[in-house]
């Protein structure tokens, strides 16, 4: 198994053709492809594709009843889909939820991470995302 792994990564971009449609397809050589790097307990992307992480039910209630005590409103106007710009939070309400969301979960999200967070599913999505990237 190490040999054929070994053998792989050090192979160079290989193209293929398709003779029906005449195709070109490049396969990049496997050391080109992205990963999820773990730094200060924090997730950083580089140059990743978003993968679908959808939320536990548990997480997303937490996050949702966390986002409303902050902003001091009723926690049945939080859906998943709400944004926090539509919930009248500015960017210091969001590093605050956020900061509270740490806390709730034992987590560590950085600014990276809390940068891209523009709905309530995103969030509870990036706790799951730090929480497995933790195990």
């Amino acid at each position: 198994m190490a040999s054929l792994t070994s053998a792989l990564i050090s192979l160079p971009a290989t193209t293929f053709r398709r003779k029906t449609l005449g195709l070109k397809l490049p396969v990049p050589k496997v050391s080109q492809i992205p990963k999820i790097t773990k730094g200060n307990n924090s997730i950083r992307k580089s140059g990743l594709i978003p993968c679908a992480i959808t939320a536990h039910p548990e997480t997303l209630s937490i996050v949702k009843s966390t986002i409303a005590k902050q902003l001091s409103i009723e926690e049945g106007t939080v859906t998943a889909e709400t944004k926090f710009v539509d919930l009248g939070a500015d960017s210091l309400d969001t590093v605050e939820i956020m900061m509270a969301l740490e806390e709730k979960f034992g987590v560590s999200i950085g600014e990276s991470g809390a940068e891209n967070i523009a709905s309530v599913q995103d969030a509870a999505d990036l706790i799951e995302e730090v929480k497995a990237a933790a195990t």
